[in-house]
């Protein structure tokens, strides 16, 4: 199997990669089922491209693979992953184009798998998650976002719900007496799946509206992918700028946070 330097998922409103030269459709098999990825250059850099929702947008939030994605990219050996996601604001100083460099969760999902590890012969596992994403990756990305001009946000909770419907906005101000400072449908358990693999993950947000019951209009996917397209050129710029120059030595401790299972 072809091996990659660096992953990118692309979440609502991110499906392409034409940044990528010799750019080769390629299928990853996993224990979970078959990945299908892009695989392409980029600055000397072998680079895996993955659609979250597939081709067209075609998969819901509760139904991604999200096994399969994080096993393939592991099998492909990527260094780091950059994932990107749409999300809607519960923070009223996190407004709508802005994007927010996320450290923390909290989930609210219900039907996903969420580990890797079922028992059984796979065994089980505790993963440690008071540092979700990998540090070094979020602090470069940061640096690159401010460089290019963003308007970016170090830090941030990110709610998981479960989709694919919108919060009501009672839940919304639940969400925010909790902590939560965006809401969306797809980093849990995406993240925890990295993590359990020992990847350096990290997600770039990008806020394309107020949650329900803080904007004054009612909430649409159309919306959302109307403001994803308003601000794409400055996403595929951070990932550009960011894949480019990412370190691929890593002195993070992401690697060692699924020592206790053994081998992946």
């Amino acid at each position: 199997m072809q091996q990659v330097d660096l992953a990118v998922i692309g979440g609502t409103g991110v499906y392409r990669a034409d940044m990528l030269e010799n750019a080769k459709d390629v299928d990853v098999e996993t224990r979970y089922g078959v990945v299908n990825l892009l695989i392409g250059d980029y600055k000397g850099r072998k680079i895996a491209f993955l659609a979250r929702h597939g081709k067209g947008h075609s998969v819901p939030p509760h139904l991604v693979n999200y096994r399969a994605n994080i096993q393939a990219l592991k099998t492909l050996g990527a260094k780091r992953v950059i994932a990107t996601a749409a999300v809607g604001s519960l923070n009223e100083e996190m407004d709508p184009e802005s994007f927010v460099i996320i450290d923390q969760f909290l989930d609210f999902t219900k039907t996903r798998h969420t580990t890797f590890y079922d028992g059984g012969t796979r065994g089980v596992l505790h993963i440690d998650v008071t540092e979700p994403y990998c540090r070094e990756t979020r602090e470069f990305i940061y640096e690159k976002a401010k460089k290019l001009g963003l308007k970016v946000h170090m830090g941030g909770c990110y709610v998981c719900m479960e989709g694919p419907r919108f919060e009501t906005p009672n839940e919304v101000k639940m969400l925010k007496m909790l902590g939560g400072d965006l809401v969306g449908m797809t980093n849990v358990p995406e993240v925890v799946l990295a993590r359990e693999a020992g990847l350096c993950y990290a997600t770039i947000t990008m806020v394309t509206n107020f949650a329900a019951g803080i904007s004054p209009n009612a909430l649409t996917h159309a919306e959302v992918v109307e403001v994803m397209k308003n601000i794409s050129s400055r996403i595929s710029d951070l990932i550009m700028e960011t894949i480019e120059s990412i370190p691929l030595e890593k002195h993070c401790s992401c690697a060692k946070s699924a020592e206790e299972a053994g081998k992946f």
